[in-house]
């Protein structure tokens, strides 16, 4: 199989493949839910937020790529899942920065990536996002890079947690959107 990495701001994108699935899977933990980085979710959700299952559906769903993101040395530093919505909208999810690397400009570079992705593989001209409420930092880092909210809420799944327990039963999501730049 060809090599399909693509090299961008000192980091290495591909696709990931069901064999990443067992390291994907607990990088999305300890973003969400451990305490060592400030995406963290742990006052809000007490689970493993997803399994290797919900990882692999992912992969495998249609219109749906899990970006593999390395440093240029090879070590995982991050992930999201990038999806086509319709002929123009495409969705940002489960994007996770290493905790140990966050703050220094990885998830910048990724949303660039991204975006580009989405514009050039499916023709969108817009990215949307689901932020958990209460999450204002979250939705102010978002918006500091060119996110605004729609208006739109969606129910929070609370029957699919993976291996465990919501801490408040009144969370539920904001949608954020983008337009992305024309090449």
């Amino acid at each position: 199989m060809a090599d399909t990495t693509t090299s961008h701001g000192g980091l290495r994108f591909r696709i990931a493949t069901p064999e990443d699935a067992p390291q994907l899977q607990p990088l999305v933990k300890s973003a969400y839910r451990d305490r060592g980085g400030w995406t963290t979710e742990a006052d809000l959700l007490r689970d493993d937020r997803i399994d290797v299952d919900g990882v692999l559906n992912k992969i495998a769903t249609p219109d749906t790529v899990v970006l593999f993101i390395t440093s240029d040395a090879g070590a995982l530093v991050a992930c999201c899942e990038l999806a086509k919505r319709s002929a123009d909208l495409a969705y940002l999810g489960m994007f996770a920065v290493d905790p140990r690397r966050q703050g220094g400009g990885i998830g910048n570079r990724i949303l660039a990536y991204a975006g580009d992705y989405c514009r050039r593989t499916w023709g969108a001209k817009r990215i949307e996002i689901s932020v958990t409420w209460p999450r204002p930092e979250l939705s102010r880092w978002y918006s500091r890079r060119g996110f605004r909210e729609t208006g739109e809420t969606r129910p929070f799944p609370y029957n699919e947690l993976a291996e465990g327990e919501a801490l408040r039963d009144d969370l539920y999501f904001v949608i954020m959107e983008k337009e992305l730049a024309a090449a």
